[in-house]
């Protein structure tokens, strides 16, 4: 059989994160820098600069900041050939506020509507999906619709022993009913292989705020990894043969926001490579170190040899 086009596909958001060049309330800031943003871009971004090929389902704005984030993914080596485009709506930024730095508040310009919120399914391309190596998609995809049509059936059409990983990446402020989140997560969860969250993530998919517990009722939905991010205190692997946590590597932090895509890239392309579980976590939080350590997100992702370099040296500390 011929080799997939994509090691990945992911699908989601997409827009055009701007940061403060000073400490301090946005209101003061009278300098600010851009860059690539979105979850599901980003994550694509750190899986390109693996060396993995990849594309992302998105779409963009017919405007500056959409050409600009089509020409940041291409740059990038990210596949651009299912961005779309809507004359309509506006390519979405997002201002950072970094005070505190570990845990910057983000203020999420996406109106009326975004575009990445109205892919639908005619925007898919269910062979490249299929074939896909991995096919990630995130939970904000499941917030309205059209997307939440068009998620769910890019998941459906992933064969069972594919590895097909949904993100929660819960972001209440962009649900128009949040209280919806738990049911259309778990219907999503019955097509995954792996799903990936932190605390609160977990906690609205299942109830459960014990990550032990959590991580069970996440696997008695379908998937067949469960990965925990606990912050400060490591990430817990879990699986149906038992579970461990993997420890975090200690950095200075300068932006907390770019670590989980980070993360998630590096994931994709350590399974890609057969590292079992608490291996790729283990490779992938070096990742998401790499990226909080500096300011930007996509532009900031590591190579191999930079992540392996942060192994090394958290190994000799």
């Amino acid at each position: 059989m011929a080799a997939p086009a994509y090691d990945v596909i992911t699908m989601g958001r997409i827009g055009v994160d701007i940061y403060p060049q000073s400490d301090g309330p946005l209101e003061s800031v009278t300098a600010f820098a851009r860059s690539l943003g979105g979850t599901a871009t980003n994550v694509a971004v750190a899986a390109a600069r693996l060396g993995r090929r990849v594309a992302v389902i998105t779409k963009v704005g017919d405007d500056p900041f959409g050409r600009y984030a089509v020409g940041a993914l291409a740059g990038f080596g990210v596949d651009t050939a299912l961005v779309s485009s809507t004359p309509d709506l506006p390519t979405p930024v997002v201002f950072a506020e970094l005070d505190p730095p570990d845990e910057p508040r983000i203020w999420f310009y996406r109106y009326p509507k975004a575009p990445d919120m109205m892919l639908t399914g005619a925007d898919l391309d269910p062979e490249a999906i299929r074939a896909a190596e991995i096919f990630w998609a995130t939970g904000t995809g499941l917030s309205d619709e059209p997307s939440l049509a068009a998620t769910v059936e890019a998941l459906s059409l992933r064969a069972p022993d594919a590895t097909t990983i949904l993100d929660l990446d819960w972001r209440p402020m962009l649900w128009p009913d949040p209280e919806r989140a738990p049911e259309r997560y778990r219907a999503a969860l019955a097509h995954a292989s792996v799903v990936v969250g932190n605390r609160s993530e977990v906690a609205v998919a299942v109830g459960e705020r014990s990550p032990e517990d959590a991580a069970a009722a996440l696997l008695a939905l379908g998937p067949r990894l469960a990965i925990v991010k606990l912050g400060g205190e490591g990430v817990l692997v879990a699986t149906a043969e038992g579970s461990e946590v993997v420890a975090p590597i200690r950095v200075d932090v300068v932006n907390g926001l770019g670590a989980g895509d980070a993360f998630g890239g590096a994931l994709c392309h350590r399974l890609l490579a057969g590292d079992d579980p608490a291996a790729a976590v283990r490779f992938a939080n070096a990742a998401g170190a790499h990226v909080v350590a500096r300011l930007a997100c996509a532009d900031a992702m590591p190579t191999e040899a930079e992540v392996r370099e942060l192994l090394e040296a958290s190994h000799a500390r």
